[in-house]
């Protein structure tokens, strides 16, 4: 190592890009072979570069590289700094190691932020741009120089000199209350659903829980307690959702369509209260229904007296009876007369 740096130092007032060799030396401790790779693993998208063959050339790659080498070397050291620790605090070591908050502030504090190529105002609002180009950086020394460089680099420059593994490991980081939080600011529903208990080989008991917004399943992890299930899937859910622009809008898709399908409820419900309050009263223009006369309230008289009203059979009663003939008339006077003389 001492060899190469200082063939590499000799050949730096020649080189090109002399400030930027010298700034990478000054983070990482050694001097960078292929330049190309950290150029493009501190070039944000925002500045739309393309190269020869007119595709676009920014760090988005090397960060998905950086990612997946920072896991495995974080992992690594947190497993032999622990030893005898369960899987879930490891998981939970790790993420709180890797997270963006915790890069972004490395990033900062390294004076890497300060090198990233971008468009000014794109900057202030993103404000995992730093972190991102940790990651990618990663990625870049991982191709430059290998996988133990980037191993020797995390412990010697990062873990040893500016993060305390123990204090970051039992520091308490409530995953679900930041994802209700984020839930309820973005007016989401979101639960918690059990998927499966169940108890392992040494007869400790296994929660499975899963996260659910706007009816969408999102990550599901497994831990010994209820509340270290649901952080892990918390977490994992919230990571998901910075990551995955996508998912995201299929969050807010799902919060559109419910709220438009409560929307529609509720205006049927009006609708039918009102259409039940206007047939209450009879419109002025319409005559009244025939009122039903019942029995219900009535004294023991006026019931009989009804029914005795309803035996009558009207049948042969009409309202203008016909007038009598005059024969009719004569008969019945001669019928009379001799009737008296009997």
């Amino acid at each position: 190592m001492l060899n190469s740096n200082f063939i590499d130092r000799i050949k730096l007032p020649f080189r090109k890009e002399k400030e930027l060799y010298l700034s990478l030396y000054t983070i990482l401790g050694f001097y960078p072979r292929n330049i190309e790779l950290y150029q493009m693993a501190l070039s944000h998208k925002s500045i739309h570069f393309k190269n020869k063959k007119g595709k676009p050339v920014n760090n988005e790659r090397l960060e998905f590289l950086g990612d997946a080498i920072l896991d495995a070397i974080v992992g690594d050291i947190v497993y032999k700094h622990f030893p005898g620790k369960r899987e879930g605090f490891l998981t939970n070591t790790r993420s709180k190691l890797v997270q963006r908050e915790t890069l972004n502030k490395i990033a900062q504090e390294i004076g890497l932020s300060r090198l990233i190529y971008s468009s000014g105002r794109n900057f202030s609002h993103n404000s995992y741009m730093a972190g991102n180009a940790f990651e990618a950086l990663i990625g870049a020394l991982y191709l430059d120089r290998g996988y133990n460089l980037c191993m020797r680099f995390m412990q010697e420059k990062i873990l040893k000199k500016m993060v305390n593994i123990d204090t970051v490991a039992y520091k308490e980081v409530n995953f679900k209350s930041r994802l209700i939080e984020w839930a309820q600011k973005n007016k989401m529903n979101i639960a918690f659903n059990l998927l499966e208990q169940k108890k392992d080989d040494e007869g400790n008991p296994v929660f499975k829980y899963c996260v659910v917004i706007e009816g969408i399943k999102c990550n599901s992890a497994s831990g010994f307690s209820k509340k270290e299930s649901q952080q892990l899937a918390s977490e994992e859910t919230l990571e998901y959702i910075k990551k995955n622009t996508r998912f995201c809008d299929a969050l807010f898709e799902a919060k559109k369509k419910r709220q438009e399908a409560e929307q529609n409820k509720e205006t049927a419900q009006e609708q039918t209260v009102e259409s039940t309050e206007n047939n209450t009263e009879p419109a002025q223009d319409e005559p009244l229904e025939t009122t039903v006369i019942t029995t219900t309230g009535k004294s023991k008289e006026e019931v009989v007296e009804m029914k005795e009203m309803d035996e009558f059979d009207l049948s042969d009663i009409t309202a203008n009876p016909k007038e009598p003939t005059q024969e009719e008339i004569i008969a019945a006077a001669e019928e009379a007369a001799f009737a008296g003389k009997e």
